[in-house]
């Protein structure tokens, strides 16, 4: 239930009471007197593989995936200098950044996050909003979606100060979350939590109370137990609920349904993330199940789908489209920096595009093999501001071969970028290295797709409706609000009243996210093919 470690949700909640959840970005530490290393000359970049794997922390042995460490005897100010270099020859705007001296700065991470740009969209937000690092095996764990001690359901919290107010999006079946008590699972979406082992979550502050909260939602290892206070969507009363934590791998397709309706049966598929290798496999398995039941229409529920890995959207796009409309297609081509030329300056490989995949590559599915097919020339797609990179590229791609694409829900995250993960010195940095276009060379989407009957002055307007995210029903439930709207608009080329505040692309102070499935690696287009 929640984050990956508990870690994070304690900074949530420091933050809340005054705290800081990093060093600035503005913050110049001189390096220690006396080091000795590479010397700083504006404008003059040395190649960046001089400095790659040169560390102050030396790793031995082998990590998470059985690879020895590469790292060799180095210091901070390499690591510095390797950033610096990195940077100018990958990054997309690399003309854009501010050349400052690597030695500065004492800690590379900090001198990561100075390394971008610093210019807006047209709406006013940060061109470049997708600028992090992360450890290494943390990185590692979740590619291989590695299972984490939790319960199997994931949360938001629209507020992190008290009165506090944690509610649950969706859980996963088959976990402690689902779990039924004479009849009754023990959490449904839009259950709010109230008490964690006796503490009061929506107002207590003590750090004592703080550490019982993060010691109960995010369990350290599987088999603890855990109780909690409950309140259910409509429910006047409370109930009290215990769960012992297991270690779940969460699955890329969380539900399907197939509805009935009088002019032809729809498919729904809830897809949260593109990025464990498995999802290979699950999203065929459940368009597989939409071609068997013949389905005319599919709904792609993408709103809390960050992203993940491109080659798997590309085989999305064409088991939605089919092989005549895809066949030689381009599904995305990367932009690289106007240095590159037509050569992929991360791989150093020619710059191809990505087609429409119509085989299994290897990930989860035998290479080669066919994958299912609906042939379809529109489908309807649920989104949120979540909705992010390449499921961004689902929407971008069947555009680009004219399927129409209906947007239903608020508007999208707006990040036609992406990057290729490097490690160095056993952290995972990842800066935009290219924008992805379609067969028609459109990639101008930072401020998202929107539905076409908003009011919304900036981003790309599509046919659909604003629909807010609905925790009053289960997702699927053809009376969910987004899904409901789907299939009012598919029957009669209508939407329901829009919601208020609906002239924004985003609300003023929204939710905040403490989903496993929306760990900050997963929103990225991932360029990796199987075995890399």
């Amino acid at each position: 239930m929640g984050l990956a470690s508990s870690a994070f949700f304690a900074l949530l909640f420091i933050a809340a009471c005054g705290g800081s959840g990093g060093a600035p970005a503005n913050v110049n530490q001189p390096a220690p007197t006396g080091s000795t290393g590479p010397t700083w000359t504006a404008g003059v970049y040395e190649a960046a593989s001089r400095f790659k794997d040169r560390c102050e922390v030396v790793r031995t042995g082998l990590d998470f995936e059985g690879n020895p460490f590469p790292d060799r005897a180095g210091s901070t100010l390499e690591e510095n200098f390797w950033l610096r270099s990195w940077t100018h020859e990958t990054y997309l705007w690399n003309d854009e950044v501010v050349d400052r001296n690597p030695a500065n700065f004492s800690d590379p991470i900090t001198y990561f996050n100075r390394l971008r740009t610093t210019a807006t969209t047209p709406s006013g937000k940060d061109k470049d909003d997708f600028h992090f690092s992360q450890p290494t095996d943390e990185f590692l764990r979740e590619r291989n979606s590695a299972p984490v001690a939790e319960y199997g359901a994931s949360l938001i919290a629209y507020s992190l100060t008290p009165p506090r107010d944690f509610r649950v999006l969706y859980t996963e079946a088959g976990t402690p979350a689902s779990d039924t008590v004479m009849g009754v699972p023990n959490l449904i979406r839009g259950t709010r939590i109230l008490e964690v082992d006796g503490v009061d979550l929506v107002n207590a502050n003590s750090q004592a109370a703080i550490d019982t909260l993060n010691d109960g939602l995010f369990p350290a290892t599987a088999g603890e137990l855990h109780t909690f206070v409950v309140q259910d969507p409509g429910a006047a009363s409370t109930r009290t609920i215990m769960m012992i934590s297991e270690n779940i791998s969460t699955p890329a397709v969380n539900r399907t349904a197939v509805i009935n309706t009088a002019s032809g049966d729809v498919g729904y598929v809830l897809i949260n993330t593109f990025s464990p290798f498995a999802s290979e496999q699950d999203i065929a398995d459940a368009i597989t199940d939409m071609q068997s039941a013949g389905v005319s229409d599919i709904v792609l529920d993408l709103r809390y789908n960050g992203g993940g890995l491109l080659a798997i959207s590309a085989q999305l796009g064409y088991m939605v489209a089919g092989p005549a409309r895809t066949s030689g297609k381009t599904f995305e081509r990367l932009r690289f920096n106007a240095d590159a030329g037509g050569v992929n300056p991360v791989t150093g490989e020619t710059n191809n595009s990505t087609p429409f995949y119509s085989t299994g590559l290897g990930f989860s599915l035998v290479s080669g093999s066919a994958l299912p097919n609906l042939n379809l020339g529109r489908v309807f797609i649920l989104s949120t501001d979540w909705t992010c990179s390449a499921s961004e590229a689902v929407i971008n791609g069947l555009r680009g071969i004219d399927v129409e694409v209906i947007l239903i829900g608020r508007t999208t995250c707006g990040k036609p970028y992406g990057f290729y993960p490097e490690d160095n010195c056993g952290e995972t940095y990842y800066t935009v290295q290219f924008q992805g276009v379609n067969q028609k060379n459109f990639g101008d989407y930072a401020d998202g797709f929107v539905p076409m009957n908003s009011s919304a002055s900036f981003g790309v307007k599509l046919p659909g409706c604003v629909v807010d995210d609905d925790l009053d029903h289960e997702l699927g439930d053809q009376n969910e609000e987004m899904l409901a709207a789907a299939l009012q608009y598919r029957e009669f080329g209508t939407c329901p009243t829009p919601p208020p505040f609906s002239i924004t692309t985003k609300s003023v102070e929204p939710p905040v996210d403490v989903m496993p499935g929306l760990r900050m690696m997963e929103k990225n287009r991932d360029m990796r093919m199987p075995g890399e």
